[in-house]
């Protein structure tokens, strides 16, 4: 099911993206007057073909959903004739080209604003800024900062969730600077301390960043008691039901849940003996635990969820919700963050100051696809927003093939006053072809790598 729910997610996702990206190129271009012989969601065979409108445009949906494209009348590719000429893109000025090739990446901006817009009106459901844990001679520790303290603005920019608290401090951490953290202690006392973020390259390493900080998010003290097991899990397997508490792992005490996950995680495909109380009564299971990889450690893992207080939950929970003009300054606001923060990363990791682990592929994005989905709506859409705005930045930039090594081509020839030769041009296309090769190779590797560790 969770498989099925994440392609199905991704699918959705991506023919969404890719729609609002081919949508921006066939617009601009047919209201510049170059005529579309071809507008295709998805690569290979078509599983869906249409021809329409006066120019009999040919509306394709591809079997492989990880692209599209949209074909022009251009005599580069094909001979023209005469009367349609005037029609051909390669014959539009250069600012219509620009124009055209710069609408895609647009429309993901645009789409990511609306996504964000609709998002802050469904209502935003996210943790307080609580701070549950603080890592011993970490930048957090070194500041003074403690646990059970709560983040109430960063750099005097009010931080309502654990969301826009993280986002605040990554995007501080970019500029290898100092931060200052406005905080309520547990007396509500209002308190100010300072991180020092100058040392980049570690906090830019593996895992999480925030982490990498040294600020771990508050999370509840979960009773070791099962909420719901897997069907055909470890757990499950062995006779475990829902409702057991857990009082025992392999002849050592569990008090809270957090002491069964870590006992669990510790011993990866062993056969472990669980000691529950069952409607009064004590039972022992033997289970042999699955060994999962997470990354480059083997874990144990049972297939089972907590039982979870709600009402604890709620106290810790809040909503962010705005009306429809403030939802899309949020909006605007959150796609020019994201946009910046992308661009920033990307260099980081260019520079060698950041992991490249950090890049994703599609088998990355359709997890976290399949999560969203699972979570709700709002969720969905702030999936959405980041993946627009994501691929609006990677498409401009300057690498031939992609939206911006053609925008590149035709800024120098606007100042040269000349197209590039063919020859130039060919050179610059090996190489981005070489480059996204390189890129996506990198990307599926990441992506492999988390699955099989």
């Amino acid at each position: 099911m969770g498989f099925l729910t994440s392609l199905i997610a991704f699918i959705v996702a991506i023919g969404i993206l890719v729609a609002i990206h081919e949508f921006g190129h066939y617009w601009v271009a047919r209201k510049m007057g170059v005529k579309v012989l071809r507008f295709s969601v998805g690569f290979g065979a078509p599983l869906w073909r249409k021809v329409a409108g006066a120019d009999q445009t040919e509306y394709v949906i591809g079997a492989i959903p990880l692209g599209g494209y949209v074909k022009m009348l251009d005599e580069r590719e094909g001979e023209v004739p005469e009367a349609e000429r005037d029609r051909a893109f390669n014959r539009q000025s250069v600012g219509k080209r620009i124009a055209i090739v710069a609408a895609g990446p647009v429309f993901n901006f645009l789409f990511a604003i609306a996504a964000y817009m609709l998002m802050f009106m469904v209502g935003v459901t996210g943790l307080k800024p609580e701070i549950g844990e603080v890592l011993p001679e970490s930048p957090a520790a070194h500041a003074g900062i403690e646990t059970g303290w709560t983040i109430a603005a960063v750099d005097g920019k009010q931080t309502p969730t654990w969301e826009n608290a993280a986002l605040a401090i990554i995007n501080k951490a970019m500029d290898k600077g100092v931060v200052t953290l406005t905080l309520v202690d547990d007396d509500g006392a209002t308190l100010s301390r300072t991180l020092d973020l100058a040392d980049s390259r570690e906090l830019f390493a593996d895992g999480e960043i925030l982490e990498n900080i040294g600020i771990r998010p508050w999370r509840p003290q979960v009773p070791a008691v099962l909420g719901r097991l897997v069907e055909g899990g470890p757990g499950a397997s062995a006779g475990l039901q829902a409702g057991d508490r857990v009082i025992g792992i392999a002849g050592k005490p569990v008090a809270v849940w957090q002491d069964l996950v870590a006992a669990v995680r510790s011993r990866p495909g062993e056969r472990v003996e669980f000691e529950v109380e069952r409607d009064g009564s004590r039972l022992a299971f033997a289970v042999q635990l699955e060994a999962v990889d997470e990354g480059k450690l083997s874990i144990g893992r049972v297939g089972a969820i907590p039982q979870v207080d709600e009402k604890l939950l709620a106290a810790h929970r809040v909503e962010v919700r705005y009306n429809p003009l403030t939802a899309f300054i949020q909006g605007v606001k959150r796609t020019w963050d994201m946009s910046i923060l992308t661009l920033r990363f990307m260099g980081k990791m260019l520079t060698g100051q950041a992991s490249l682990d950090n890049v994703s592929g599609p088998i990355t994005i359709a997890q976290y696809a399949g999560v969203s989905a699972l979570i709700g709506v709002s969720a969905f859409l702030g999936f959405l927003g980041i993946v627009s705005v994501s691929l609006g930045v990677l498409n401009l930039l300057p690498i031939p093939v992609l939206d911006g090594g053609h925008l590149l081509f035709y800024l120098i020839e606007a100042v040269k006053g000349s197209p590039l030769s063919e020859t130039a041009e060919a050179i610059g296309q090996r190489i981005g072809l070489g480059l996204l090769a390189m890129l996506m190779g990198l990307a599926f590797f990441n992506d492999f790598n988390r699955l099989f560790g």
